[in-house]
């Protein structure tokens, strides 16, 4: 089949293009700029298109001849943009993508959204049916992209969407690197108990869910939580990381309050002279929200089975951050 991947360049989206690839189907991959061994995606056989998904003609380009859209593109970590700048893209982007789908009469859609739109974990380990209760533009932008799919059903869209946890793995500079540099050091400050719960996700894994919802039937309508067999502390989840490394991180604890006080003052006394704070506060949320999370319905549905487990996923990532720099030693 040809699949067009949104959000393409991105580590998630250049690790599902190549799995793709590799089972012999056409990619078409459309972000808004090239990313990291972009070149790669285009040595493998994928056409790479450059634009965003708020144009209509880029996207429309990028549809065609389409059978099964996996929409990924999203602002995640954008700096200095307004709050509106999320609300184009995670969900007008949306809509565009929607109904350039129905125009091409695409077989389905699959949309990665998050497991943030459930915020904070009242009663972990939480289901798709907890409540839905977005902590920041980001999260509530993603959701109602989620609200804006649903309407295609009655233009005859078929569509599953998929709400990862914490994506990592061998290919990302960004999510998890800040926990290993500082674990390889052989200690960390944890800023509060170090109790919360927090849910990885392979990107193996992740890449595995999207394959098994790409059959006709599968998912339909629905919205599956997508993570690792396995959710842990965040304390055990810095320890381990450190094992991965060969280190034993000895884990100091901190006041949480100081932190949370900096990230609002640095994100304000940043933002008029558009300079990316260093601490702000979706960042302190690793410290204070609880992510974890029931897989039952995926692996009822979908089959999906996670088969890398955490400390091997861990190991595979410190390999790669060594391997690429980040890493010394």
């Amino acid at each position: 089949m040809k699949c067009l991947v949104t959000g393409g360049t991105g580590f998630t989206g250049k690790a599902l293009c190549l799995r793709l690839m590799k089972e012999g189907h056409a990619v078409v991959s459309l972000d808004y700029k090239a990313g990291l061994k972009t070149e790669e995606l285009r040595q493998a056989g994928a056409e790479v298109i450059i634009g965003s998904v708020t144009d209509a003609a880029i996207v429309a380009r990028a549809m065609t001849g389409v059978d099964t859209v996996y929409h990924l593109a999203a602002a995640f970590r954008e700096m200095n943009v307004s709050n509106t700048f999320y609300d184009d893209v995670n969900v007008g982007g949306m809509r565009t993508v929607a109904d350039a789908a129905v125009k091409e009469k695409v077989r389905r859609l699959i949309y990665c959204s998050t497991c943030g739109v459930h915020g904070n974990i009242d009663n972990p380990p939480g289901g798709e049916d907890a409540p839905i209760q977005p902590a920041d533009y980001y999260q509530r932008t993603k959701y109602q992209g989620e609200v804006a799919l649903r309407e295609y059903t009655a233009k005859g869209l078929k569509w599953t969407i998929l709400r990862p946890a914490a994506i990592y793995g061998p290919g990302d500079p960004e999510r998890f690197v800040m926990i290993f540099k500082r674990a390889a050091k052989g200690w960390f400050p944890m800023f509060g108990g170090g109790r919360t719960t927090y849910h990885p996700l392979y990107i193996d894994n992740l890449v595995d869910a999207f394959i098994l919802a790409t059959p006709d039937g599968k998912g339909d309508g629905e919205a599956y939580l997508i993570a690792d067999a396995e959710y842990v502390e965040i304390r055990e989840l810095v320890r381990r990381a450190g094992l991965a490394m060969g280190v034993n991180v000895n884990i100091v604890n901190l006041p949480i309050w100081p932190l949370i006080v900096a990230g609002h003052v640095c994100e304000k006394l940043c933002a008029p002279f558009h300079i990316a704070p260093t601490i702000f506060p979706r960042r302190v949320d690793w410290y204070r929200q609880n992510r974890a999370f029931k897989i039952d319905k995926a692996r009822r549905d979908l089959g999906y089975d996670p088969k890398v487990g955490l400390d091997e996923g861990l190991r595979r990532t410190a390999e790669w951050y060594k391997a690429e720099g980040y890493l010394i030693g």
